[in-house]
């Protein structure tokens, strides 16, 4: 999975398909991510709670599964697929399939 915190991502599948924002986790084990003001929903808590201490019904954001998420490409300002590119100094990086635009720098250039 290519998603990381702070990714801006666009839902491509399900309720709210075409809505985007930011990732706020990313759970690897379970493939889930949660993602800003995407699914959410209501959770009714007694007066007390540390969130809420009047009680009552907080918004919060569910998980949502990452195949149902794609990066936005810097450049076309789309969702993109994506891809890892190896360098000649033998560190990768993650670009867009269409644009070839580069997204983040994997891993830092190997010293042999």
């Amino acid at each position: 999975m290519h998603i990381r915190k702070g990714d801006t991502v666009e839902v491509v599948a399900g309720d709210d398909s075409g809505l985007r924002g930011a990732v706020l986790s990313v759970d690897r084990k379970n493939g889930k991510v949660v993602v800003e003001g995407i699914n959410k929903v209501y959770k009714h808590v007694r007066r007390g709670h540390p969130k809420s201490p009047q009680g009552g019904r907080l918004h919060i954001e569910l998980a949502v599964d990452a195949s149902n998420v794609m990066l936005i490409c810097p450049e076309t300002n789309k969702p993109t697929r994506v891809g890892v590119k190896l360098n000649e100094d033998g560190s990768k990086e993650l670009v867009a399939k269409k644009s070839g635009a580069r997204l983040r720098q994997l891993s830092p250039a190997r010293k042999d």
